[in-house]
């Protein structure tokens, strides 16, 4: 069961990925096909499988936000993502800001994946001297 899951983990990690830097792209060129139906519903789909995937694989590993200082800082760096989602695909009231708040998504989505592989808060940010 784990490695399953762990897998559709990933999988959903890099669909979302592709449909955010897509979505992205569409909203940098004012794409007439942001507004196909697939590709407003099927983000939130695989968004949600992402979710359902984690909880799923921290209960297996018995490895809890709050708990675990690593799964925290993804928690937090999730929840600045989408905020910054938010803002480049749909809040933002100027291209430019909107531009600026993908930018800052992806760097944070990388921060996200960086403290998945590191298993510490520092991420990417683990190689900086200090």
């Amino acid at each position: 069961m784990y490695l399953a899951l762990k897998h559709l983990h990933l999988t959903t990690i890099v669909l979302s990925f592709a449909l955010f830097t897509l979505r992205g792209i569409g909203m940098l060129i004012d794409a007439h096909w942001l507004k196909r139906p697939w590709l407003r519903i099927t983000p939130h789909v695989v968004d949600t499988v992402l979710l359902a995937s984690a909880l799923g694989l921290a209960v297996i590993l018995e490895q809890y936000p709050f708990v675990h200082d690593w799964l925290t800082a993804k928690v937090l760096g999730l929840i600045v993502y989408i905020i910054l989602g938010s803002i480049a695909l749909k809040y933002g009231p100027t291209k430019p800001i909107r531009a600026a708040a993908w930018v800052a998504a992806l760097a944070v989505f990388g921060y996200i994946v960086s403290v998945a592989l590191t298993h510490t808060p520092r991420g990417f940010l683990l190689w900086w001297p200090y």
